[in-house]
């Protein structure tokens, strides 16, 4: 039975009160994740809010209005925003996040003339399935040391951690409704007063010289040295996040009984996101990505209303000026976000698994199993290739470059009789 809207793409519900209330649930949708990036990065917190609303408002502008998408800060840049914030400078990344903009539209206008195929043909799963396992764990280390377990730390920071942890499994396995939905919500609130609790927070200073309306912490471009160091650290990542977009957007036409990728076309979708990541990071935001939580949203309610998204666009720019949303999002300790990470990165990882699992890719075909041996070896072993003085590539960027070397000249296995 084909899946009807409530209230389609191009409508707008009855009601203004009907309306505000359709947008909050969108803005709880993305929130926690929304938020997540910044306090895992060390970004600010309002500016990639107001730089998620500004990023969606750009999206539906680009989009003629015809998908309801809601973008909001990706998770595939943080091991690299991180790295690059604590080696060069916060500065390097929001240029590498620029390019990576940069990039997209470039893509975009390929599309324009050529179609897609020739992205599938350079990322199939066997390569983007290992790309997203190293982004995952790339981090693993960091998780482990804010949790306390790297055996530095006093007992109150793993209990706490601990706490936290058990917190989010509990509600995404027992919790019912909105609260299934946010489980990474409730775990900082529960993290966070058990961090008080023990004196990791003195509430007394966290809200001290904080005013209601603040402004997000902007850094523009112009205000720092135009550092390109982590440049190739970024790029790769952005053809991994490219295939993400497209099967985001592939999900939302099967929830909507719409074909997005004609209409309004592949070569939108991309531009608009490409667009809000390079304002995103041109404001010191972190990227921008089409967001699945939302889509989430769409199809529970069959509400997909662009005037929806919109609206909640709009209400994730006026919370980025709430001073004291910042300021207890600042405050949360390390100990709590260690307890999340040791189950968002391993999820992000997991992801990676899925996708190829989910692609039925054989791991008893040699072919593929010296792909994805050399990228995780590569990815997650410290590899660095110099490139200059300034630049090596490494990392993750080094897995996905061998990675589509491989799968480009590798031959395939006949068949067996």
């Amino acid at each position: 039975m084909e899946n009807k809207m409530i209230i389609d793409v191009r409508e707008r519900p009855e009601s203004l009160w009907k309306w505000i209330m359709l947008s909050f649930q969108h803005v709880f949708a993305m929130f926690g994740a929304t938020v997540l990036v910044p306090i895992l990065t060390g970004l600010s917190v309002g500016v990639a809010l107001v730089a998620s609303g500004v990023g969606t408002l750009i999206y539906i502008a680009c989009t003629k209005g015809k998908v309801p998408v809601y973008l909001g800060s990706s998770f595939a840049y943080i091991a690299a925003i991180s790295v690059a914030g604590a080696t060069n400078g916060f500065g390097s990344a929001y240029i590498g996040l620029m390019l990576v903009g940069v990039v997209y539209v470039i893509v975009s206008f390929i599309i324009r003339f050529t179609g897609s195929e020739w992205i599938k043909k350079l990322l199939p799963p066997v390569v983007i399935g290992p790309v997203i396992i190293i982004i995952g764990l790339s981090l693993a280390y960091v998780a482990v040391g804010s949790a306390g377990l790297d055996g530095q730390s006093g007992w109150q920071v793993p209990l706490v951690a601990f706490i936290t942890f058990t917190t989010v499994v509990l509600v995404s396995l027992l919790g019912t409704g909105f609260f299934r939905i946010v489980p990474f919500i409730v775990a900082i609130l529960v993290g966070y007063i058990a961090a008080i609790i023990f004196g990791l927070v003195n509430v007394v200073d966290v809200f001290a010289n904080t005013s209601f309306i603040q402004g997000p912490g902007f850094e523009f471009i112009g205000t720092y040295p135009l550092d390109f160091s982590a440049v190739l650290m970024f790029l790769p990542i952005a053809f991994v996040t490219i295939a993400e977009h497209i099967g985001d957007h592939t999900v939302l036409g099967e929830v909507t009984n719409k074909d997005f990728i004609k209409d309004p076309g592949l070569d939108k979708t991309i531009l608009g996101d490409g667009i809000a990541t390079f304002v995103s990071g041109m404001i010191g935001g972190p990227a921008n990505t089409t967001y699945g939580e939302n889509t989430g949203v769409v199809a529970m309610t069959r509400v997909a209303s662009v005037y929806v998204t919109g609206l909640a666009a709009c209400i994730a720019i006026l919370l980025g000026f709430l001073g004291y949303m910042q300021a207890f999002i600042n405050s949360i300790p390390w100990a709590v976000i260690g307890g999340m990470t040791i189950i968002l990165y391993g999820l992000i990882a997991s992801n990676g698994v899925k996708v190829l699992v989910r692609a039925k890719v054989d791991l008893s075909n040699i072919r593929n199993l010296i792909i994805v041996a050399t990228m995780l070896v590569i990815g997650l072993g410290g590899a660095a290739i110099p490139i200059n003085e300034a630049v090596s590539l490494q990392g993750m960027s080094l897995a996905a470059t061998a990675g589509i070397i491989l799968n480009l000249v590798l031959p395939h296995q006949r068949e067996e009789d």
